[in-house]
């Protein structure tokens, strides 16, 4: 039995997915960070750390001194995977046709091939939550690893929230161009309203759908579209719901009071007074980017860096995301931009580690350094949310990987260029 045992264990070892790491500095997030400790990976997962882990016989062990280690980061909503060139309309599957469609996933959609996913990898991204695009409710999000050969390979969770976009009475903003956009304030509220209306009247055809379902008996009919609301309905799934202005985040609050559902509020950018009310019902945020200008002409210059500390002062739960493709590279020094403006910075690497982890409800797998959780780690140089760090290594599910792309191609290139 003991040599069966050892033969195991070896094996395990053996693996791909299976390290030590040794005269690392640990920073788990959730606890104090940890110097000159051990890290000890087994089968994909975070065995045991710390000063005094054990080294299991016939371990592969890589000695990182002067080096730290920390969870993978989580961008909580982009569209990497989705899209490849902007400008080519048959490389993006970001959008589809039609105000509703629930029924759609975006995780069948990412292209695990993407020129984009190791390019952010590259800055510490590990794991991304990938949502769809276009109409009022545009599908399902899945929360996606940054790699893995086919799209099933990748998936944390498939279905993990609902894409919504509370209808708005915005005519334009101060970043864009002055006067471009630009819609008539009555078109803009009849549209309001009607949209509004039409987003009512689909919670109410769900619902009764949702009774005739529960009624049985002969004559029920599977609607794909309706069906897919069931997890909504049923308080199992959360709607992501984008909604930048203070107008927006009340509505979408009295949305979700109205209708009995749970919400993550997106992409929030100037909730004003309701941010008590986001904090009251203990409703997560999912913040974008910091480096971006005001909304409004007299909107304070520093809003968007100074929102996060407001939030966590207001003891709002928030992580970060990018909203973006290309640009999902820069989340650690989104992060980084709040510190500045009142962030602690304890606090802007929780907003993309556990907390968003946390407010996905997979803080049982990834987000932290601790033992059971899945060994999604980075090896750097120093503090990932500075941009002159570099990341050394990576391993997600305790498998290495590569931090080749397409910029380090070219500069390998052109710097051996006669």
């Amino acid at each position: 039995m003991k040599l069966a045992a050892f033969l195991l264990a070896t094996a395990a070892f053996a693996a791909d997915d299976s390290f030590v790491l040794r005269n690392v500095t640990i920073h788990p997030v959730t606890s104090a960070d940890i110097p000159n400790a051990t890290l000890v990976v087994t089968g994909g997962k975070i065995a045991d750390f710390g000063p005094k882990a054990a080294i299991p016989k016939g371990a592969k062990v890589i000695d990182a001194k002067g080096l730290h280690v920390y969870p993978g980061l989580i961008d909580s909503a982009s569209n990497v995977g989705m899209s490849e060139i902007s400008s080519v309309r048959e490389s993006g599957d970001v959008n589809e046709l039609g105000d509703f469609n629930p029924q759609l996933r975006a995780v069948s959609s990412v292209n695990p091939s993407s020129d984009h996913i190791p390019v952010t990898r590259g800055n510490g991204v590990t794991a991304s939550l990938i949502y769809p695009g276009g109409g009022i409710i545009g599908g399902q999000a899945a929360l996606m690893h940054l790699d893995g050969w086919t799209w099933e390979e990748m998936a944390v969770e498939r279905n993990i929230t609902m894409q919504m976009r509370i209808p708005t009475t915005t005519t334009s903003t101060f970043s864009q161009t002055f006067g471009a956009g630009r819609r008539p304030f009555a078109e803009t509220k009849r549209r309001y309203e009607e949209r509004l209306k039409l987003t009512g009247e689909f919670f109410e055809q769900a619902r009764a759908y949702q009774r005739r379902k529960a009624a049985g008996g002969g004559g029920f009919t599977v609607d794909r579209k309706l069906e897919a609301m069931l997890p909504i309905l049923e308080g199992k799934e959360q709607l992501l719901v984008f909604a930048a202005r203070e107008r927006a985040v009340k509505d979408a609050l009295a949305f979700a009071a109205k209708e009995n559902v749970k919400i993550v509020l997106a992409g929030v950018r100037e909730p004003g007074t309701a941010v008590k009310e986001i904090a009251e019902r203990k409703i997560p945020v999912i913040l974008g980017e910091t480096l971006e200008l005001p909304l409004e002409e007299d909107s304070p210059y520093d809003s968007p860096f100074t929102l996060p500390g407001e939030l966590y002062k207001a003891g709002v739960t928030f992580a970060f995301g990018t909203f973006s493709v290309q640009f999902a590279r820069n989340l650690p020094f989104q992060a980084a931009n709040a510190v500045g403006f009142g962030l602690p910075y304890e606090e802007a690497l929780k907003a993309v580690t556990i907390n968003a982890a946390r407010i996905w409800g997979v803080d049982d797998r990834i987000g932290s350094i601790d033992k059971g959780k899945w060994a999604d780690l980075i090896l750097t140089d120093g503090d990932p949310l500075e941009g002159r760090s570099q990341v050394k290594q990576m391993w997600i599910q305790g498998r290495p990987v590569s931090l080749e792309t397409r910029h380090t191609r070219l500069y390998e290139q052109y710097t051996k260029r006669p």
